[in-house]
């Protein structure tokens, strides 16, 4: 219920008990006519459930069945409060978010007695640690992106905060999250949502998305300004800008920011229509090849005055990477990284099949680039980012393993600022102020409280990556191999993600095709660098 309802009956009740003595009534007189007045209001609903034709239960149990939507409706809290254990819960368990919580709070994050996870199921997953640990540098918690075509080459930290628009989630919680990266001296990326004054009044750098909308720098006819872009790129806290092909958790599928959350500021700062869904075409319209995509690169980077810029994907079709792949060959122009985003991925809105049932999981997906890369002796040139369901310093460290050079995390920066999971991001009635465009409910989340956790969280998880690294014996992350990381497939069996997927060699795809593993061979033959269709 809004809080200015309960104000508003809570000061009537106290108005009406403090004049009972004025107006001659009694306590029992009002309550025998509360209790008149409620009857008579239960037989109204009683006979507009009867007749009603939308829900089938009401009319055979009316009144009552309203007990089942109440109970339905606070589910989710019963089940998150006293049913799950620590282990339960989707797509975050209990242990998850409150290890988010402790971190950033800077409260006690140690666990006591031993673990309480299955080290036995399949599934499993662990690192092998060194009898001669070391203590790994803080200088391995940056990497600089930017190859020999970029001019302005950023140093980021290994794990950033992900795309999440303005309108997906509140003013507020941007100001937040683009706060603590101040703080924290990481990069905050916009979402496809634009780049709006929320995201540059703070002073954290940022990594400017630009989606298939093109808001913030749109026509009036929804394509591409190249003057708008040029102008706002320049801004100084605009350190690299990304292009968003497609989405882990809705790929091939444009973003959807529900009606309810297109306030009049949002529709002004993105340039579309108030009182209708904003959904985002599912393709560019400035490309439509793989050569096409990577002249936009060139532009956009050319535009920006030569900041760092590349493209996010979540794989599918793993033919048309390898065509974009053959454009950098063909071309000769390379990206300055590529954000592989896994199937995995949050979301603010999406449907539910698209969420369920396309993409790759990270964790396929993200090998597949990196070694396509090598194989094509590109990997050198592009900085590889990985994005999906990572909020601890292991999720970094195996993400690494497999070829990453950093991470992003929208859902852990968002359970730092105080997200429970309630999954109501689509509804814009968030318990929170994360995830609301609601100026009642986004009060519930202060700029000055939260963002020092943002800043805390990340700072705890880069600390973690570098102790694990230690741990293992290592001092370079680039000395982290996928042989490091073991995989349970079975009760009785455990493999290393070197034997789980195929790794090439550099250069591997431009030699003898007898040389190229099997289940690269084919699609790389039938792949093009003038089109995505095979």
């Amino acid at each position: 219920m809004d809080r200015r309802w309960f104000w508003l009956g809570s000061t009537l009740v106290l108005i009406a008990y403090f004049s009972m003595d004025y107006w001659f009534v009694d306590l029992s007189t009002i309550v025998t006519f509360t209790i008149i007045l409620t009857l008579f209001s239960l037989i109204g609903v009683g006979i507009y459930d009867i007749f009603q034709k939308r829900y089938n239960i009401l009319r055979i149990y009316p009144i009552i069945g309203h007990l089942r939507y109440i109970l339905l409706a606070i589910r989710p809290q019963i089940r998150a409060y006293f049913i799950e254990s620590d282990q339960d819960g989707r797509p975050f368990s209990r242990e998850d978010r409150f290890s988010v919580y402790s971190r950033a709070e800077k409260a006690n994050d140690t666990v006591p007695f031993g673990t309480q996870r299955d080290v036995n199921k399949p599934g499993f997953s662990s690192i092998h640690h060194s009898l001669r640990p070391v203590v790994t540098s803080e200088t391995e918690s940056r990497i600089i992106v930017g190859n020999e075509q970029c001019k302005k080459p950023y140093s980021a930290s290994r794990i950033n905060i992900s795309a999440m628009s303005f309108g997906a989630i509140s003013k507020n919680a941007v100001r937040a999250l683009n706060r603590g990266a101040k703080i924290g001296r990481f990069a905050h990326n916009t979402g496809e949502g634009g780049l709006s004054s929320y995201h540059l009044i703070e002073g954290g750098d940022i990594i400017w998305q630009i989606g298939t909308g093109y808001f913030g720098c749109r026509t009036k006819d929804g394509n591409f300004d190249a003057n708008q872009f040029k102008n706002k790129s320049k801004n100084k806290a605009v350190k690299m800008i990304e292009i968003k092909l497609s989405q882990g958790a809705k790929p091939s599928h444009g973003g959807i920011l529900p009606a309810e959350k297109v306030t009049k500021e949002i529709a002004e700062i993105r340039g579309i229509p108030m009182g209708k869904d904003c959904v985002s075409p599912p393709a560019h319209t400035a490309f439509s090849t793989p050569k096409g995509l990577l002249q936009f690169v060139k532009e956009v980077r050319d535009l920006s005055g030569g900041k760092p810029t590349g493209f996010k994907l979540c794989i599918g079709d793993k033919c048309e990477f390898m065509a974009i792949v053959k454009a950098m060959l063909e071309t000769q122009i390379y990206p300055d990284f590529i954000t592989v985003d896994g199937a995995e991925g949050g979301t603010g809105a999406a449907p539910m099949e698209f969420a369920d049932f396309i993409g790759l999981p990270l964790n396929e997906g993200l090998p597949f680039v990196h070694s396509v890369l090598k194989g094509a002796g590109l990997r050198k040139h592009i900085r590889i980012i990985a994005s999906g369901k990572i909020i601890s310093g292991f999720d970094i460290i195996t993400k690494l393993a497999l070829g990453a050079d950093m991470c992003n995390s929208a859902r852990g920066m968002m359970f730092s600022l105080g997200c429970v999971q309630s999954r109501r991001c689509h509804l814009n009635t968030c318990p929170t102020g994360v995830a609301t465009q609601k100026p009642s409910r986004m009060y519930a989340l202060d700029v000055d409280n939260k963002a020092p956790r943002v800043a805390n969280f990340h700072d705890a998880i880069i600390k973690a990556m570098l102790d694990i690294l230690g741990a293992s014996g290592l001092t370079k992350i680039k000395d982290l191999k996928p042989w490091h990381v073991y995989y349970r497939t079975g009760v009785a069996e455990v493999q290393t993600y070197s034997e789980l997927y195929t790794f090439m060699k550099e250069g591997q795809l431009l030699g003898d095709d007898k040389d190229i593993p099997d289940e690269f061979k084919t699609i790389w033959k039938k792949s093009s660098a003038n089109c995505f269709t095979t």
